[in-house]
């Protein structure tokens, strides 16, 4: 058979299962470190509960991806895990899902294992939203599981530190309320306010412009340029200013509008109670 011919057929085999995004519609990714537990506690033996190296390991690999032909407008990164909020006009490959998925993936597993001299793999979803609200709302739950996450593990591994077994530190703490954890911290010389930001919010990243000193070849003269590079956010702003925030990134117009737009709800305080 003629290979254009043979080649027709089966790309039919190939592609039939294509799924393309919708136009106007959000798209977040989310690459999630693959048996990150074993890697980070057994292989590699980060400090736990946080580790600064594997935190700037992330960090890395996040600026990675938003410089991999995509384009992300806002990345964040919490425990073993990354979010990637794409503009919403992007159009890379039709917007066909299993390039994104497949690239990404691909993308963060090279760079993170490069980084780290280790072999490391990710896996990558795509949520479809779409509106700015749902925008929003996702970046608040996983801002509320970086919450959840340094409490629980800071509890956890205080009390692993003092000589607990795996399960029965975690049969100790469980049960207890978010009020309970801050006084066993508090108890045992950790005060929970105090804690970096960065473990309790996550770290976020978006693009900015910088002025830089130029030289115009043609005049001779120095000149002024902007140049595009990506902030590293360690202290993510919280509730109503952070949705100002990425409301202000999406469109600037929507902002205008919130009101209408988005309903904002009690969120959990980690610091002095509130429901589970």
């Amino acid at each position: 058979m003629h290979f254009d011919k043979l080649d027709k057929i089966m790309r039919l085999y190939e592609t039939n299962s294509d799924q393309c995004v919708l136009p106007g519609m959000y798209m977040i990714a989310r690459i999630d470190g693959r048996s990150f537990s074993r890697l980070t506690k057994e292989i590699c033996r980060f400090e736990a509960p946080y580790d600064e190296r594997f935190r700037n390991i992330m960090v890395e690999t996040v600026k990675h991806l938003m410089q991999c032909g995509f384009r992300v407008i806002y990345g964040y990164t919490q425990s073993d895990e990354i979010s990637l909020l794409f503009h919403r006009d992007e159009d890379t490959f039709n917007r066909k899902l299993r390039k994104y998925l497949s690239i990404l993936a691909g993308e963060a597993s090279a760079k993170f294992t490069s980084l780290l001299g280790q072999p490391a793999a990710f896996d990558c979803r795509i949520s479809q939203l779409p509106d700015p609200e749902l925008v929003i709302n996702y970046f608040r739950w996983r801002m509320e599981d970086a919450h959840r996450n340094c409490l629980n593990s800071h509890c956890y591994w205080m009390l692993r530190k003092q000589g607990s077994e795996g399960d029965a530190a975690a049969k100790q703490l469980l049960g207890l309320s978010i009020r309970d954890k801050n006084e066993l911290l508090f108890q045992n010389g950790i005060n929970y306010n105090n804690l970096p930001l960065w473990q309790k919010r996550g770290i976020g990243f978006y693009w900015r412009s910088t002025p830089k000193d130029g030289f115009n070849p043609q005049t001779g003269e120095k000149v002024i340029t902007e140049r595009q590079e990506i902030k590293v956010d360690f202290d993510i702003p919280w509730e109503y200013r952070f949705d100002k925030f990425l409301l202000d990134l999406i469109d600037p117009q929507i902002f205008l509008h919130r009101e209408t737009m988005l309903i904002d709800e009690p969120r959990t305080d980690y610091t002095t109670g509130g429901a589970e």
